[in-house]
Order: structure tokens, then sequence, then C-alpha cells
């Protein structure tokens, strides 16, 4: 089929205002597509070309040479090139373009590349008179502008990598918006790297990559890729371009692209037919892994991640290579003369071998398994998928055992300082893969692994199982001996941090079904279901995971201190709960488990329900001469913990637990005398005291004075004792419901007050105010509210128990307020009349 051929030459000298014309076109080229055609050809010429340039100085400029996808789906190979005027134009010098144009679907002749025509020699400078041959029909063998690429890509070793990854992403069927500029000093090196992408990229992506060797407006071209010479470069930069600027200085860092790596390692050993086998094995277009795989076969040296590559692409096909290829590609990976391998490529590696093990001969896997297990004991690699024990049966695993067992047993055995749980697991398990025996080791190894395992557990800040997990289990279930020896150890620290155990267990679910007792063990995964099941009755609860630890506490008291550290972790029991964890266990059980010290903070921090900050109940009445439920039983609590633990509390503690058996005695009993300097200093004894507890104990004892049958020396030393808080909780009590009630109702009573709030006008000055206040706004009111007969009985009781000035003092007390009532009243008539 015959191609048309399109001729386009700038103006002539007198046709100013136009930039060319058509001076042949061949048939089929409508009038529509000439003028897309016709900015695709134009040429301009660099800056600085002499007015009329010799005949070398015309040879090297440059020649535009493209290929572009034009509207209609047809395409167009195009070459404009500078050529002499005769006329004697400005400049000395106008452009030629020749171009074919190919239909849609209509390939090149010999199905040829485009690139390739760009040394055709069939391309003229001149509008023929007749028929010319097709430039794009090519003579057999490789075109010109294969010659010499890999001397080319050599050359141009440091933009490599980066601008095949570029012309990849160009070449895409959705292809980006941003062009690919290359910044080349000849046009002709950028046909040479569009010549690099026709042999590296598929077929069908090396068509898609339409592109002009040169051009001085990059940002307005709709190639894909464009060849800028440096002095436009500044343009290129300007309008946005995927720039790479191959004739200045190398570049700096690398592409994450593997492979654009690969190929760009392929192209500088010289080995380009390796693209086309390379395509010849399963996988996508453009994923590294059948490149590496190829490179490597044939001996290319590759870095680690094309090396990971080509590992997890035949650990993904391990049927898609033959034995041979198979044994090249081991060979190369485990190669002992590399030093730069990564993690990720050991994991691709471990992939691989465990792809192979059983399908191809121990022969082939030896050196994978011995590198794997090399890495895992001098690399510190935790992640590595190990092989198989079966893998080091033969010689080979004898000399890996001998070069490596005793740097295993060195480091299992070095206690300085700490070592990750990942390592200490992937140092046992290896040294079973190689039958290191470490039985020596091993008590002093999980003593260190037991509390490493609960606090990087701990340190994770992410839920779910920890990082060395899967590890750490495989290795239970491999080593009967080191999973007994584990979980004892485990046992062992469980009654010192239960909670965290708990917690470990929930990540990790260890396996501790057989026959070992781990009493301590059980009770920690016993209580996350607990819990769940039974809510918040931690009574039930504890009982629950005590019974899961099968030992009584009699017998093995360390379980208490395992169960109350389970279910009062962060908290102090309750009075009720203290009393039940007492009761449960001897003095002796607790004392062994140390569980007599939560006993004492449920005793300190207990409060009595029902009362107020003010020791007053909800409902403003006084609690003094009533049963406060919660206080008595912390109150006995207190009095059984100081007989059951008498060595073992002390400090602020004893002194706190002293002042609670104290309030049992003033509410219950007939304390020692002395007991209101008992409660100053006990409270002193016991700071910093709970405040519950200390408004306990001022609750108590103002109640006992302001008792009926209080002693008169307690009341003496109270008010004489200047105790600004004790005075404050006295008032407050004073003023409750049940004392007013008892001042209307018992003459007596009132007498008593009345005495006691007048005794002592100069005792400090914390009390006389709180005493006259007392006698104004709580005494007063009372006896307003008594008849006749109450109020002389009042008086009478004052002289009896005082004098008969005090008996006066109450008269003329009392006038004053019934003055009072009658002056308000005589004062109100008057008003009113």
């Amino acid at each position: 089929m015959s191609l048309a051929q399109v001729h386009y030459t700038s103006a002539a000298p007198g046709d100013e205002g136009t930039a060319g014309r058509f001076t042949a076109v061949g048939p089929g080229v409508s009038g529509a597509l000439l003028a897309e055609i016709e900015p695709l050809v134009r040429y301009e010429l660099p800056g600085g070309v002499p007015e009329r340039p010799s005949d070398g100085e015309l040879r090297a400029l440059p020649q535009a040479f493209g290929y572009f996808a034009l509207s209609d789906g047809s395409r167009l190979v195009a070459r404009s090139a500078p050529v002499r005027d005769s006329g004697g134009t400005r400049a000395g010098v106008r452009f030629h373009a020749h171009a074919v144009h190919l239909p849609p679907g209509v390939p090149l002749p010999g199905d040829r590349l485009p690139v390739e025509a760009w040394r055709s020699p069939h391309w003229v400078a001149v509008t023929p008179d007749g028929a010319i041959p097709d430039p794009l029909t090519l003579p057999p063998g490789p075109a010109a502008v294969s010659e010499g690429l890999d001397d080319f890509a050599v050359s141009r070793g440091p933009w490599l990598a980066a601008v095949l990854a570029d012309l990849r992403r160009a070449s895409e069927a959705e292809a980006p918006g941003r062009p690919v500029a290359l910044v080349e000093r000849q046009c002709a090196d950028v046909a040479r790297w569009l010549g690099l992408a026709s042999v590296t990229l598929p077929r069908e992506s090396a068509e898609r990559l339409t592109f002009t060797t040169y051009t001085r407006r990059p940002g307005s071209s709709a190639s894909r890729v464009v060849g800028v010479l440096p002095e436009d470069a500044g343009a290129a930069r300007a309008a946005d371009l995927r720039m790479h600027e191959c004739a200045g200085p190398a570049p700096a860092g690398s592409t994450e692209d593997v492979w654009a790596t690969t190929a760009a390692r392929v192209w500088r050993s010289r080995s380009p037919e390796l693209f086309r086998e390379a395509r010849e094995l399963p996988g996508e277009p453009f994923a590294a892994g059948p490149l590496a795989v190829t490179a490597l076969c044939a001996g290319v040296t590759l870095g680690p991640d094309e090396r990971a590559a080509a590992a997890g692409w035949a650990a993904d096909r391990p049927y898609a290579l033959d034995a041979k290829r198979t044994g090249r590609l081991v060979e190369a990976i485990a190669s002992p003369g590399i030093d730069d391998r990564t993690g990720p490529e050991f994991d691709a590696a471990g992939r691989l071998f465990g792809a192979l093990e059983g399908r191809c001969p121990a022969s082939v896997t030896a050196p994978l398994a011995a590198m794997l297990v090399t890495e895992a004991v001098r690399g510190g690699n935790g992640s590595l998928e190990l092989p198989r024990r079966d893998a080091f049966a033969g010689p080979e695993g004898a000399a890996v055992a001998e070069r490596l067992g005793p740097e295993i047993l060195t480091e299992l055995a070095d206690t300085v300082g700490s070592r990750p749980v990942a390592r200490t697991v992937q140092l046992l398990r290896v040294a079973r893969l190689l039958g290191v025996d470490g039985t020596e080791s091993l008590p002093g190894v999980v003593d260190r692994l037991a509390p490493a395992l609960l606090a990087e557990a701990s340190a994770a800040a992410h839920e779910g199982p920890p990082g060395f997990a899967p590890a750490l289990l495989e290795l239970l279930d491999e080593q009967f001996e080191v999973r007994t020896a584990l979980l004892g150890a485990l046992d062992r620290i469980a009654p010192q941090d239960p909670g965290a155990v708990a917690r470990f267990l929930e990540r990790v679910a260890l396996p501790f079904t057989g026959t070992q007792a781990l009493p301590h063990l059980r009770m920690c995964a016993e209580v996350p279901e607990a819990m769940a099941t039974l809510g918040g009755d931690r009574a039930a609860v504890w009982h629950r995971v005590l019974r899961a630890a099968g030992l009584s506490p009699f017998a093995e008291p360390l379980v208490l201190r395992t169960a109350v550290g389970l279910v009062w972790e962060d908290r102090a029991p309750t009075v009720e709960e203290a009393r039940l964890l007492l009761d449960a266990a001897t003095s002796d059980s607790h004392r062994v488990a140390g569980t007599w010290a939560r006993l004492v903070d449920a005793a300190l921090s207990a409060s009595a329900p029902g009362t107020s900050a003010t020791g007053a109940s909800a409902s403003g009445t006084s609690t003094a001469g009533t049963s406060a439920t919660g206080t008595d039983e912390a109150a006995r609590l207190a009095h059984d913990l100081l007989r059951g633990f008498p060595a073992e509390i002390g400090g602020r503690e004893r002194a706190g637990l002293l002042l609670l058996d104290l309030v049992r005695e003033l509410r219950t009993g007939a304390p020692e005398p002395g007991w209101a300097e008992r409660v100053r200093t006990l409270c002193a004894q016991a700071e910093p005291v709970e405040p519950a507890l200390r408004e306990r104990a001022h609750a108590a004892l103002v109640e006992r004075l302001l008792a009926p049958d209080r002693p008169g020396a307690e009341l003496y030393d109270f008010v004489h004792g200047a105790d600004a808080e004790l005075i404050a909780a006295y008032d407050r009590a004073a003023r409750t419901e049940t004392v007013r009630a008892r001042l209307r109702t018992r003459p007596a009573y009132a007498a008593d007050c009345f005495t006691v709030w007048t005794a002592h006008p100069h005792a400090g000055r914390a009390w006389p105010p709180v005493a006259a206040a007392l006698l104004d706004e709580v005494l007063r009111p009372a006896v307003r509210g008594m008849s006749a007969e109450d109020v002389a009985e009042v008086e009478a009781t004052v002289g009896r128990t005082g004098s008969s000035g005090r008996a006066d003092a109450f008269r003329n007390w009392n006038r004053s307020s019934t003055l009072g009532r009658l002056g308000r009243r005589i004062a109100g008539r008057v008003r009113r009349g």
C-alpha cells in the first residue's frame, strides 16, 4: 500500500505574513488534516544562527523528527530540516518538512516503529517533481537509530532509570497531562532515547509514544515526549514539564520505580535482548519481577529492590521457570558476594524458599536456607519466614550449624542490656532448626523473655496482637521445653502485675491447656469473660476467678494476690468487699500474699453511706445517736485489721486505722478518757489523712460532745484545744434537726447546752463566736417555743448544775429575748394605728 506524502516549506522571499505553504500533498489528505498538520511540521531555528551559515554550520543545525497522532485516528511521521535559501532570505536559511501520513489502523511498512525511520535515506529536503520512495520503507536489518544504543545507555547511566520511568508513564493509554522534556545538545540523542524506549517498552506502549526530537516551544507541543536544546530548557521548566536535563550535571537521588531501575541495569549491562525474553514470562507489562528474574538468570547484577521483586515474582509462580533457570535464580539471590540485602529482600527470599521447598531438590534450596538463617542470626531480622527443620538435615545444614551455633549460644547467654522479644524468639527457633543444644541457657533465657513479653506488648500503641506474636506462637508450638519453661516463668511473675498479664493474654492466646498447673495464668485468662458475664458484681467475679486457679488460697496464698489484683487493679475494694476478702482466708494467707494492704486501703477510703461532707445526712438530720452502717463496718474492719496484722501495719496507715477504731468506740462503746485529744493526735499522725476519714472522726467526736451524757473533761479539752476544724464540725452538728428537736423537747438538755455555750467565753479565738452564734441562732429559737413550765425547768436546771449566778444569767438572757419580742409587738401595733 502506497502511503500519502506531504511536503511543506517555509515562506519564500516576498511572502510576508505567511509561515510557509504546502508544496505537495498526496492523495487522501484532506484540507482539514492539512490545517492540523501545518503547526506540527513548522520549524523554528535555534538562537544565534549566523545569517549565512557555512555548510558545516548548516549540517549542525537540529532536525525535528516527530511522530504525531491526528484527530481522526490517523498518524503522521515527519521530518523538518533546515536548508540553504538560494534566494537570499534574511537568515539565509529556510526549512523543508517531509511527512508521511498513516491512515487509521495502518502499520508502518515492515511493522517498524516510527523512531526507526529517523535515519531513513529517503527523507528529502526539496519538493520532488515526481514520485519518490517512501521514507518509512527501510532496508532489512536494524535501523540506524538502533546502532550504538548500548553505548548511549551507558553514557546516560545517571538519568537512565528516571527517564525510562517517565517514558513508561507517558506511554500509558491515559497519558498524564505533563509531557516529558528531554534536554539534549543533539536532537539525535533525543531520538536515541526514543530508540531505548522502543526496545524497552512493549510494542503497544511504544506505539502510543508520540514525540518530536526538537522544538523551541515545548509548552505548546501536543507530543508526549519533546526534545529541547539546553538554551530552551527554561521554557520547558516554565511550562511545568517533566524535565530531564541530560545535557547538564548528573541528577541527585534515584527513582522508586523498580521496573525502570531494573531496565536501566539491563541496558548498562548491554543486554537489551533480555527485554524480549522477559515479555514472554507471565505478569503485568511493567511488573519488575519478570524482567528482574530474566536479568538475574542472565548474570546481570541487580540491587536489593530488584532482587526482592524477582524473588517475590518467583515465589508467586514457582512453576513458571524450568529447573535450570530456577537454579540460576536461587544462586543469584543467595550469592555470598552480596552485602546490601534489605529486610524486604529477605522476606521475599523467605517466601521463595517456602514456595520451592518440596518442589525442588534440597541441593537447589540449600543456599536460600543458609542465607535465611544466617541473616536471622547475624542480621537481626526477626520477621523472616524460617525454613523447616528438615532443610538442614544434610551436610549443608551441618556446615551452617557449625558456623552459627557458637554465635547463637553466646548471644542467648548474654545478660547485659535488653534484647527485643523478636530477637530472642528468632534465636531460639534457629537454634532448634540447626540442632544447637541450648538446654543450659534456657532457664536464664525465659526468665528474661517473660517480663520482656509484657513490657513490649504494653508499649505497643496499637490494638491487637503485637508484632512478635506469630513467631512466638510458632516457637511455643515447635518447642515443648521452651513452652513449659516460658509459661512457668509467666505464671511466677503474674502475681506481681496480674493486670498486665491478663491484657497480654487477651492479645496473645498462649497455649496453656496442657497438664501444667499454671494457676495464675488461668486466673488471668478467666477474668475478661468473668467481667463480661458478671458485670459490676466484683465479688462474684473474684469468686469465679479464684475458682479458675484450681487451688485454695489456704494452700497457695499468692492466688489471693493475683485475684485481688485482677478484680481491683486500679481501685480499692469497698468495705463489704474487703470484709469478704478478709473472711476468705486466714491472716497468715493475707500476710504472705500481701493483700492485707488492699484491705487497709478499703477501710481508710470508706465513706459513710447517706452522709454529706459535713457529717450530716442528706436530709439534714444528724447522724448522732443513729447507726451509720458504712461507718460502723469500716470501723469494725479497722479494728479487725489492727488485731490481725499488728506487725505489718504502721505509720500513717496505723494511725488512720486507730482513728477509725476510735470512731467505733465513740459510737458503740466507752473509749478511754482523753479521746478529744486522741482525735487531734491521730489525725496529725495520719497525714495526709483521707478527707472522708477526717470527716468521719470529727463527726463521731462532736456527736459524743453533743450527747447528754458527754464527759465534762472531754468537752473542756475540746473547747480549749482551739481546733478550728473540730469546732466547725461541732457547729454544723449542733445546727442539725436532731439537736434542735432535743433542745425543744428536753429542758435538761437545753440547760446543759446553755451552760456549755456560756462557760468558756475566753477559750481562744475559734470557740467564743461559735458559742455565741449557737446561743442566739439555735438555743434561743428552741426556748421561745417552750411552754412556761419548760422554761422554768431549764432555769432551775441551770441553777442546780451551775450556780445562782448562772441561773441569773439565763434569766437575763431569756428576758432580753422576751423583751425583744414584746418591743417588736408594740412597734407593730403603733405602726398599724
